[in-house]
């Protein structure tokens, strides 16, 4: 295998402009594989032909979903709420031959392998608290004064969980026990939708904004599961950073006004581990 893994999220393919940038998404190397870390669209529609689409051209695709995926959006004809809708994007997925966090951790055995590249869903929990904010209920009464209340509040719906942060927890645990039965010499790519750690959210205009950003409860995951690199979108602040001599990729598309400030066009996706670039055989 000389192909590379490539990582993308944030494609949010309701913009036509980045509906164009999806079409440009296109492999170096017969064996690419590309990581979809979440929120491809707010429509069940549109992210299947997504991924269908990418599905077609890339030797593997790996998604885990983000918020939007899992909004009940009113423009959606699908009534699907919740654990249900997340249900039906796996079902999605798999008949696309799409790797989901239900599916068998795939090994990436390129350049820079053999890694587990593991999808998590793991929602937050309203940790990523405020100065002065004790409980997550002042955290969000704080944010709401200032003007930040994330579009999850209405149309995320986590049935049949109390609250996000009650299907957090129940992520976060069961992920965690499947994480540690890896083995001790297992080393990972970790995907999540969310930042794993708090410091990533330390750049965001609006610091309110941290508490729908992910849970203190994986602050150690890149170390304890061994992590090559941690992936990671939802902030729309593509980078690489490093944190406990662990690289971090935020690999966000994000919308079109964000990525006209960048430059002329989206940045396409990142390199994770590299192989050898080649002019790849057309996938259709």
């Amino acid at each position: 295998m000389n192909g590379s893994l490539l990582a993308v999220s944030d494609l949010h393919v309701a913009y036509e402009e980045n509906r164009t940038a999806l079409e440009a998404i296109r492999p170096r190397h017969e064996d690419d594989w590309l990581i979809v870390a979440g929120d491809v669209g707010e429509i069940l529609a549109d992210v299947e032909s997504a991924l269908r689409h990418l599905a077609r051209r890339f030797a593997k695709v790996i998604w885990t979903p983000g918020n939007h995926e899992l909004w009940t959006h009113p423009r959606d004809p699908s009534p699907l709420r919740g654990a249900a809708r997340y249900a039906r994007l796996v079902e999605t997925c798999r008949a696309l031959g799409v790797v989901t966090p239900e599916d068998p951790y795939p090994v990436w055995e390129g350049p820079g392998g053999p890694v587990t590249v593991a999808p998590l869903f793991l929602l937050y929990d309203y940790t990523f608290r405020q100065p002065g904010a004790g409980t997550a209920g002042e955290a969000l009464a704080l944010a709401a004064a200032n003007g930040v209340v994330c579009a999850d509040e209405h149309l995320l719906h986590p049935e049949p969980y109390e609250d996000a942060a009650a299907w957090c927890r129940a992520r976060v645990a069961a992920t965690e026990r499947r994480l540690a039965a890896l083995g001790p010499d297992v080393r990972t790519v970790l995907v999540n939708h969310f930042p794993l750690i708090r410091e990533p959210t330390r750049i965001l205009r609006h610091p309110d904004f941290a508490l729908w950003c992910g849970t203190t409860a994986t602050a150690d995951w890149h170390l304890r599961f061994r992590a090559a690199a941690v992936v990671y979108g939802h902030l729309h602040i593509p980078r690489t950073s490093r944190h406990d001599g662990v690289r971090f990729e935020e690999v966000s598309t994000g919308y079109p006004r964000e990525w006209r400030r960048r430059g002329a066009r989206p940045d396409g996706p990142r390199t994770i581990l590299a192989g050898r670039p080649a002019f790849p055989k057309e996938r259709a």
